[in-house]
């Protein structure tokens, strides 16, 4: 008798779902690129301040006010590291910082001769106040000769009180505005803003210093390269930090798409915040995605919860970041280094976290954010 194959259909299985990531950095493409890759094969000039990098800087410039002067550089955190030297600051001495901040603010401040003292923040914009400052010098354990102000996140503080404060006491006042290059259109106080591939306007690795200060830019200027100032003499000891003609031609190429890719950020904060309208419990930056752009959603959630929070949603197929971990301070490398009361670091570092937020987010994986930390806020609801 003759057999009959019986063919086995299995039923289809349905794919699981894709991890929303925490970010999607999108740099200028190679068409983009391409006209100035071409200037750079005409002039063979590579590096050593070319003439792409000379437009990029001149670019930059002309987005803050005619007195300001910009210094290009590796990174922010070079930036800040020499920025803080060529303050001539006394060696050893204290430089008041947030704690709540990134590592690389506090690992400037030690590779610049100078030692963190953390500060507190305040838990409405999570800034460092000048008022903190103040009482702080009374009583410091040594004297406080410069304070590192961060913009969190890219939310530009009020300078105002800080120029006051610089004015009144004499201590330096720099800027962290790694994250700010949409909102600082200003430089009273020297400010360093990050050009790396995960902000809003990046090249991959570099960043530049703004400052009205022209000697400062000079002396910024000279530490980049080699201690080299008018002749290939080396007069103060100085790094190599400057930027090759390809970092400025990824550099020009963003600017070229500025003002659309910024529409683009601000597009998908204002998504992001209209999804979660029915969450009270989730608290937004002031103005975030509204007045300002930048390249991370980092929301305040109910007091102590983002543990939690974070683990659910990671469970859900949604990855969370908490980019400033539990406060600069308690990274071993910074054990050693003084510290003054730090209550409201310690209560925002257990409620904020960092949500998926990209460029080209879009409406689905929106969606699935927001249902996502509405189940996991369930149990926090009042």
């Amino acid at each position: 008798m003759a057999s009959r194959a019986v063919a086995q259909v299995s039923a289809p299985v349905a794919e699981p779902c894709k991890t929303v990531p925490i970010a999607q950095p999108e740099l200028p493409n190679a068409e983009a690129l391409l006209p100035y890759l071409r200037q750079i094969d005409d002039s063979r000039w590579y590096s050593n301040f070319g003439p792409l990098l000379t437009a990029f800087e001149t670019r930059l410039a002309a987005r803050f006010d005619p007195k300001s002067q910009i210094v290009t550089c590796t990174n922010a955190t070079q930036g800040l590291t020499l920025c803080l030297r060529a303050l001539q600051l006394p060696p050893g001495s204290l430089c008041a910082m947030p704690a709540y901040t990134f590592v690389a603010t506090a690992h400037a401040v030690m590779a610049a001769g100078l030692t963190p003292y953390f500060l507190d923040v305040d838990l409405h914009d999570w800034t460092l106040l000048p008022q903190t400052v103040r009482q702080a010098m009374a009583r410091a354990p040594a004297p406080i000769c410069a304070v590192i102000l961060v913009a969190p996140f890219g939310l530009m503080p009020d300078l105002a009180p800080w120029l006051a404060l610089r004015e009144e006491t004499g201590v330096e006042v720099v800027l962290d505005a790694a994250a700010a290059f949409d909102d600082v259109h200003t430089a009273p106080l020297p400010t360093v803003v990050s050009l790396h591939a995960t902000k809003v306007l990046g090249i991959g690795e570099g960043g530049f210093v703004a400052t009205d200060d022209h000697d400062l830019a000079r002396r910024v200027r000279q530490l980049t390269t080699f201690g080299f100032s008018g002749s290939r003499e080396s007069q103060i000891a100085a790094t190599n930090a400057k930027l090759s003609e390809y970092a400025a031609a990824i550099g020009l190429a963003a600017l070229d798409a500025w003002p659309h890719n910024r529409l683009r950020w601000l597009r998908a904060a204002q998504s992001m915040r209209a999804a979660m309208v029915h969450l009270p419990q989730v608290v937004f930056q002031p103005s975030w995605g509204l007045d300002w752009a930048t390249s991370v959603c980092c929301v305040q959630l109910p007091e102590g919860s983002a543990e939690t929070v974070e683990g659910k949603l990671n469970a859900l197929g949604v990855e969370t970041r908490r980019w400033w971990g539990l406060g600069c301070q308690t990274n071993p490398a910074f054990a050693g280094c003084p510290r003054g009361e730090l209550a409201q670091t310690d209560r925002l570092s257990r409620s904020v976290i960092g949500l998926p937020f990209s460029i080209d987010l879009d409406n689905e994986q929106i969606g699935r954010i927001a249902t996502a930390l509405a189940t996991s806020l369930i149990e926090f609801r009042k």
